[in-house]
């Protein structure tokens, strides 16, 4: 673990009433047990055809073929609502506990494991969306949360039991997961695109939690921050975007695991 002596910066901003927002990723997911997005475990085999992530989460190919889309979600789904949320989550739980209104939570993960630990709704932005809802493609009623499907992952079929369950009851169009695609943009209403930004725009600090950073809008509210000379606390064993910011600015690269950098964390604020 490096720099984490630093942590005595954060420390200050907390106890001196400072604003914190929070970027969750991948990685603190993975200790959980879910598999990543773009590890083997993403692809989908139907028939002799590999499909990767990629090339089932877009709009594209759902338009066209939602019957291949639907199983690998629901699978997806599946997996992520086996999974228990794990020390890390429960810290920031408890950082939020310490916090109060003072905190926000943007998270990349539509695992909806920060809402299980207890993260409160109102302060947390899932700006990817959650797996565990849908909403019609016609956008004709609001999100609605997915039923428990029979048969899930037994084989890459989509089954004709779940076409009534997977329609909109108002239009009878598909409904469609409640997630960000590769081939649409962010929006508020659903991904809450202006609030993280206005998060990232009037925060005291950034603390970064098992994410790289690949994707728009963590890569715009890492920019906020080093435009505005926030200290960014990066936490993540492997070297990125957001420890290169956070070792050259004010802030700390904690190079361990979510949980154990977590733990690090709430020690340097006394929080127990």
């Amino acid at each position: 673990m490096t720099g984490s002596p630093q942590l005595d910066g954060l420390r200050e901003i907390i106890t001196g009433g400072g604003r914190l927002v929070v970027l969750t990723g991948a990685g603190i997911s993975a200790e959980s047990g879910i598999p990543t997005f773009r590890g083997p475990e993403g692809f989908w085999t139907v028939g002799s055809e590999v499909y990767q992530p990629q090339d089932l989460a877009t709009w594209s190919t759902f338009s066209r073929d939602p019957q291949l889309v639907w199983p690998w979600y629901l699978w997806r789904r599946k997996l992520c609502r086996e999974a228990s949320p794990n020390a890390a989550h429960q810290a920031l739980v408890k950082l939020e506990q310490h916090l109060g209104e003072r905190f926000t939570l943007v998270t990349q993960n539509v695992d909806g494991l920060h809402a299980r630990a207890g993260s409160c709704r109102d302060q947390t932005y899932e700006i990817h969306g959650n797996i565990d809802y849908f909403r019609c493609v016609n956008s004709c009623g609001p999100r609605r949360p997915v039923p428990d499907l029979p048969h899930v992952g037994e084989d890459h079929r989509f089954r004709t039991a779940w076409a009534e369950t997977l329609e909109c009851s108002r239009c009878r169009a598909w409904m469609r997961p409640h997630v960000l695609w590769f081939d649409e943009c962010y929006d508020e209403n659903n991904y809450r695109f202006e609030s993280a930004v206005e998060a990232a725009s009037t925060a005291d600090a950034l603390l970064v939690v098992g994410t790289t950073g690949t994707t728009s809008l963590p890569a715009h509210m890492l920019q906020i921050a080093k435009a505005r000379g926030l200290p960014v606390v990066d936490i993540n064993p492997n070297d990125n975007p957001f420890a290169h910011a956070a070792i050259a600015g004010p802030g700390t690269w904690v190079q361990s695991s979510a949980t154990a950098g977590m733990s690090s964390v709430l020690s340097a604020l006394s929080i127990v």
